[in-house]
Formats: structure tokens, C-alpha cells, sequence
């Protein structure tokens, strides 16, 4: 509820200029209220900010480490005419899992075999000097690269025409 100023009686002391120097001094206060209910704002969305991207990073490493273990699977299945069935077929299971644990994070495998090299995309381990390709396409991955939402994961390792 808004409330009238209150007139000064005549039993007051304060003059015209003492009441003007208070509500210039009021005015002061009140806008260094509202300057630190801004900065403590500006601080709160500061802290929430970093605060996700530390939470980020955390979950950046963890998935990172859960690709080195989807590499070792791909490395596996290599081996699977040596490997007994039941075996294989938990194997099979476990990596399912984990692709669908990946995916659901949004983290997803894109392909570089028969694309062009790309910096961004690949890291080229070796180059291999041909004619069945045209130089700077990619032969083959070995390992996959990964896309978290828009960004590059991780790199794919891979093999180039020469």
C-alpha cells in the first residue's frame, strides 16, 4: 500500500532543504538496493553456469572412458569365430546396452570411411599411398569418432589416401 508523505508540522524542524538531502539520500540507498539485487542475480546465473559446465566436464570424462570400452568390444568381435556362442551372445548384449546407454546421453558414432579427411572429424594415424582411392579420402577407422549433440566427442582414428 502506497502511503502519503507525510507533511512536516509545525512542531518539525526539518526544513525544505533538510527533506530534499533526505530523499536524495533515500534515492542513493535505492538504487544501491537494486544494484546489488542485480549483481547478486548476475552472481547466481554466474555460478549456475559454471557449476553445469563443471558437471559437464565431469560426464565428458565418463563417457569418454565408457568409449575406450566400446573400442575394446570392437576389438572383441574381431576374434569371434575363436570366441564359444554363449559367450559371444553376452558379449553381444552387454554392447547393446552400452550403445543404448550412449545414444540416450545423445552421444552417437558417425561414420569417415569414404568421406574426405576432415581435422575436425578425424585424426589421421597413418597414410597409405594408392590408387583405388583419391587422396585425402579415408580408408578406414580404427577407432570410431563420436558426436555429443553438434559437438566432436571424440575424433575418429583413421587411415588416408595418399
Amino acid at each position: 500500500m502506497i502511503q502519503a508523505e507525510p507533511k512536516p508540522d509545525e512542531n518539525s524542524s526539518a526544513t525544505p532543504a533538510e527533506i530534499e538531502r533526505l530523499k536524495q539520500a533515500l534515492s542513493r540507498e535505492h538504487d544501491r538496493h537494486l544494484q546489488a539485487l542485480a549483481d547478486f542475480d548476475n552472481y547466481r546465473k554466474r555460478v549456475q553456469r559454471e557449476w553445469d559446465r563443471g558437471a559437464q566436464a565431469g560426464k565428458r570424462q565418463m563417457v569418454l572412458a565408457l568409449l575406450d570400452v566400446m573400442d575394446d568390444f570392437t576389438r572383441a568381435f574381431a576374434y569371434v569365430n575363436t570366441t564359444p556362442a554363449s559367450i559371444l551372445v553376452g558379449a553381444r548384449v552387454i554392447h547393446q546396452r552400452l550403445t543404448a546407454l550412449l545414444q540416450a546421453q545423445g552421444v552417437v558414432p558417425y561414420t569417415s570411411t569414404g568421406q574426405p579427411f576432415d581435422p575436425r572429424l578425424h585424426e589421421a594415424v597413418d597414410m597409405i599411398k594408392t590408387d583405388h582411392a583419391t587422396s585425402g579420402v579415408v580408408l578406414d577407422e580404427l577407432s570410431h569418432g563420436y558426436r555429443w549433440g553438434d559437438e566432436v566427442l571424440r575424433p575418429a582414428r583413421v587411415r588416408v589416401a595418399q
